[in-house]
């Protein structure tokens, strides 16, 4: 018992340090606004952003070990809690197929969408100023977690923009994508299978499959896109914002539907008199 209270406590320990890290390194490296960015600070800067992005990876590092053991876990005690239920149902060869393959695909249309891949056929890198190929770290200065930006290109049209609160987002979002897909999967399954899940329960994962889609629209909607201005190599500061908001603000409905898809599937599997468990 005392084993599986410390198991407890270090997944947990291992998430909050790893999004602690990640919200302070964006804050402190915020503070460099107020430096005066000259040839001989540069250095300094440069050394920091480098750091932001150590800080950011082992930060994911902690996270996914975290995620991995609480699978485990929740794995282990096989009981009837919403936790439990979440991730049995992505315990097979099948759903971790599906959850791989949604997680990638929306990544990759994430990363279009984001900026973070740019792909600018109509465009040339060497018109301005960029050899090919290129990578630079841009070091300064923008809103917390818009710096430092990495750069580069490995041809004319083809490189990567990457701002680390939209590759933070890409990482959170395609996770939680991928596990909605995975969960809908069940449900469609089950319905299938005549298990009374109710419409809602069978369909609710894939209303939230697309949260670029949002921003995207409104983007071209209103002319805001890169392509649009026809001078933009890549998504101005104010275009990336917009779009990270619109995402941002999907995540708690992410992060819900998992556990309403959940909670339908026990009703499904134990009769709408199973009693709740502790989640």
């Amino acid at each position: 018992m005392e084993k599986q209270a410390t198991m407890h406590r270090s997944y947990r320990a291992l998430i909050i340090v790893g999004l602690v890290a990640i919200a302070v390194s964006f804050l402190v490296y915020a503070r460099n606004d107020a430096v005066s960015v000259t040839p001989a600070a540069m250095p300094a800067l440069e050394r920091l952003a480098i750091s932001t992005y150590v800080i950011l990876f082992m930060s994911f590092g902690a996270i996914g070990w975290g995620l991995y053991r609480f699978y485990k876990i929740k794995i282990a005690d096989n009981n009837n809690s919403i936790s439990s239920i979440i991730a049995n149902t992505i315990n097979n060869k099948r759903a971790k197929q599906i959850f791989v393959a949604s997680a990638i695909g929306y990544g990759i249309f994430f990363a279009f969408a984001s900026g973070i891949i740019l792909y600018k056929p109509e465009l040339n890198a060497t018109d301005y100023g960029f050899p090919v190929p290129h990578a630079e770290i841009a070091s300064c200065c923008d809103l917390p977690g818009y710096m430092p930006m990495i750069l580069a290109f490995f041809t004319e049209h083809v490189g990567l923009q990457i701002i680390p609160l939209n590759f933070v987002l890409l990482i959170v979002v395609s996770f939680l994508v991928g596990l909605n897909f995975t969960i809908s999967s069940k449900t469609f399954t089950m319905s299938r299978k005549g298990k009374s899940l109710g419409t809602f329960g069978a369909i609710t994962g894939l209303f939230v499959g697309c949260p670029t889609c949002a921003g995207t629209a409104f983007t071209m909607l209103f002319g805001l896109g890169a392509g649009a201005t026809g001078v933009t190599l890549f998504l101005t500061s104010y275009e990336a914002q917009l779009q990270t908001i619109f995402i941002a603000i999907s995540i708690p409905i992410l992060l819900l539907t998992p556990f309403i898809m959940a909670r339908n599937i026990r009703k499904a599997s134990l009769g709408n008199c199973a009693i709740d468990s502790k989640q």
